[in-house]
This record gives C-alpha cells, structure tokens and sequence, in this order.
C-alpha cells in the first residue's frame, strides 16, 4: 500500500480522512499525470449514492478541470459501469469512481480505472501519490481550461451493453417466466437493475432501491443477504439478487432463501461450462479467503483452484497470467473476463442466469453438492497495524493456533487494506473449534496492539 493508495483506491471517513481538500490535490495530479504523459483531456466520474460524493465529485473536477482536463460527469452509476465507458470511448482517458463500495455512507473512496477499464498499477498509483506530496500544479491558461460534459446518457449504453453481453445462440437472454428479487443496497444499481431485468422479460420486484445519501447499505444488500433470502421466499421469487453499494458485486440465493456466495457461483459456472463446451485452463482463481469446500469441489471435476492475495486486481492480474476466465471473491466479486475486466454484480447474475437456462437446473440444484466447510472471519479493530506481521506475541498465538487446525483446516491472518483491521479467518471440520481458535486469536491480538 502507497500514503494515499490502499488496494482499492483512497479510503477513509468523508471530510475526515478523506476531504475536499485531499479530493482537490488528487484531481491536480492526475491532471499532471495525464498532461505530463499525454495521455488525453477526459476523465468520466461516476459516483454511487452517499452523502459525500457530490462534494468530492465537485472538488476532484476542480483540480481537473483547472489544469485543462475535461470532466465527463456519468452522475451516479455502478463501478462497472465506469469501467466499461473509460474502456469503450476513445476520447475518455481515465475513469473515476466515487464510491466505499460496502462500507457505511459516512465512508467514501476514490478508486482509478486505467483507460482498459482496470485498477491503476502500483507503480502508476506511486507516481500519483509523488505529484500529490510535491504538488505545484501549472494551470492551464483561461482559454484551455476543461469543461465538465454531462454523461448521463452512458448509464444506457452501459444497460444495453449488459443485455447483449450474455447470451444464447447469439440471442439475449430471455427471461420471461422468471420472478426475480433485487435488493440494491440503496446504491449505485437502484435506478438501473429492476429496469435491466424487465427488459429481458423478468418479473423483477426492487427491495431497498430509494436512497437518500444516508441509507446506503444499511442492513441490506450484499453484506446483508438474510434481507434477499427472507424478501425471495415471501415473494415466491425462483432467485434473489443482493448487491452492494457500487453494484460490482453481488450474493444470491435460491428460491428456498438459500444462500449463493461467491464461491458457490464460481463453482456452478466453472464446473457447468467445463462439461458444456470446456474451461480454459481448466482453472478458477480465489483468493486466500475462498472456502474449501471451492476446491475440492473444483477438484472433483478436474478444476483447480488458485489463490490470489485479496483484491480484485490481484485476482485479475493471475487471471491473464494463467489463462483463467473466471475468478473472484468470495464477497461475492466475480470477473468474467472474457467479458469485462473489473467484477460486475448485475453482469455476475445474468451469468448464473444464463447457466441455469443452459442447464435446465434451478439455482438450488446447481449448488446442492457444493459444500461450504464451517468458517469463521473475525475483524479486530486496531488502533495502529503497522509492524503487525513482525510482532512476536501474535507470531506466537498465529503458530498454536495453526498447530490446533493441523491438515483439517486453514488459519488467514491479514490486514485490511483499507482500514485498521486485522481479519482472523480459520477454516476446517467442526465449527465448535473452528470458533474458538478465531477468538482466541482475535483477543491475542487485541490485546496485543490495543
């Protein structure tokens, strides 16, 4: 991680940690960085549905537009939505999107999509942080000074790219017949998934859909998904669609309320494509968080599975390196790169969509086999995280608590990229020892760094 930079763009509490002030020497420097690399005069900026994201919106394109770089202002739209105009437009050099993902609405972010629609490298994002720390930005001249362009017509164009993304034999999806439940979280998918799913022929009932800066996944949506599972059943829905806030991710369940994590939609799709017409690479990438149960049931049908550090870009980055075409997060973030780089939670469910048509199976017959083994992930709040992996009390706690999982199950201890948490995950056989050995970690280490 950069000063600024976490492994999911700049994070922090909205004029707190991350202000107007900080928003507008962002928007300074990549100004520079696109002027000193040539890289183009447009930026598109969307954002989701918090309080702050005007603010923020306001003061990033400030500092663009002040030196000579034109704002393409996509108003609110998921991050995916944001990948696929920086990607699809050649006049658009970069993307921005103004969103905390799941986090509550008092938290905000700043994430940078590279003109492929991906996250920025580590090294771009090192050179962005450079220009911000040694900041004398040489405005442009009163003639050249950037615009903002109103984009809201994008948001369409990004709908019609979904419905004709997913196909069969080179139709869109029909889905007349099919009732389907949508909770958006109060974000960035609320003025678009009940309108994408009717277009196709669903019946499509919207949960959660009206935010007001505030509301934004608060008890609902992809962190939440006892809300779909309860709403699906009440409603007689064959699935449930729960997405987070800025709609790249989503969970859902079956018509019995059943939840379908991210593991489980890997699963289904990896193993139903290998049989249908062949999986390249005959290859999922997880990360260190998916559950075992991902592999072996991979495993069983000549799949493996390959572990990422955590972060969609990492799970990309391994994709291309591997030749893999789907992989992601438990958390519900899937990549079907072969149609999009970056997750995309509504393209994800038209996917699982698409394979249960292929298939003839409900949703609860394509996962009934995948085990889930019993797994606890607890995150201890810290006041300071720094030098925790060199500190001798919590290398010894982390080593007695591998010795007691032994070959029955898995220890992740890691640190959040994007606040002062330190997650405890453990995995194995019986949940009983799977949750005493997390919390007495947990607690070491609270007591350790308090």
């Amino acid at each position: 991680m950069g000063k600024y930079f976490g492994t999911d763009g700049i994070r922090g509490v909205a004029n707190k940690g991350l202000t107007s002030l900080l928003s507008l020497k962002l928007g300074y420097a990549l100004g520079q960085y696109l002027n000193e690399k040539g890289l183009g005069k447009t930026v598109a900026i969307g954002t989701d549905t918090r309080l702050s994201g005007f603010m923020l919106k306001s003061a990033l394109s400030s500092g663009l537009c002040s030196m000579g770089v034109n704002v393409l202002d996509l108003g609110v739209i998921t991050t995916p939505g944001v990948g696929f105009v920086t990607k699809n437009n050649s006049f658009v050099s970069l993307g921005v999107v103004i969103s905390a993902s799941h986090n509550p609405y008092y938290d905000n972010g700043i994430k940078i999509l590279s003109k492929d629609g991906n996250k920025l490298s580590d090294e771009t994002e090192t050179y962005i942080e450079n220009i911000m720390d040694n900041i004398s930005p040489k405005f442009e001249s009163e003639d050249k000074i950037g615009i903002r362009i109103d984009g809201s017509e994008y948001v369409h164009l990004y709908m019609d790219f979904l419905k004709n993304a997913v196909k069969i034999n080179d139709e869109p999806l029909n889905l007349s017949g099919m009732t389907i439940a949508l909770d958006c979280a109060y974000g960035a998918s609320s003025n678009i998934a009940k309108e994408l799913f009717e277009s196709l022929g669903a019946k499509a009932i919207s949960f959660n859909h009206t935010p007001d800066g505030l509301n934004i996944n608060r008890g609902c949506g992809s962190l939440h998904p006892e809300f779909i599972a309860k709403a699906t059943k009440e409603e007689g829905a064959d699935l449930g669609c729960a997405f987070d806030g800025d709609a790249d991710r989503v969970i859902m369940c079956d018509h019995e309320g059943n939840i379908v994590d991210g593991d489980k939609i890997m699963a289904l799709y990896a193993k139903e494509r290998k049989e249908s017409v062949g999986l390249p690479a005959d290859c999922v990438v997880g990360t260190v968080m998916s559950n075992l149960g991902l592999a072996k049931y991979l495993k069983a049908s000549g799949i493996k599975l390959h572990r990422s550090k955590v972060g969609d870009r990492y799970v990309a980055e391994d994709m291309i390196t591997l030749g893999a075409v789907v992989g992601g997060e438990k958390s519900g973030h899937i990549i079907f790169n072969e149609i999009a780089p970056v997750g995309d939670g509504m393209l994800t469910a038209l996917m699982v969509i698409k394979t249960i048509l292929q298939s003839g199976k409900t949703l609860k017959e394509l996962t009934k086999d995948i085990k889930e083994y019993p797994q606890l992930l607890v995150n201890v709040k810290v006041e300071n995280k720094e030098g925790w992996e060199e500190n001798e009390e919590i290398l010894k706690a982390k080593e007695k608590a591998e010795e007691e999982l032994r070959d029955s199950g898995r220890l992740v201890l890691r640190a959040s990229g994007t606040e002062n948490l330190i997650r405890v995950m453990a995995e194995g056989d019986n949940q009983d020892d799977v949750d005493r050995i997390v919390h007495t970690l947990a607690d070491r280490i609270k007591e350790v760094l308090k």
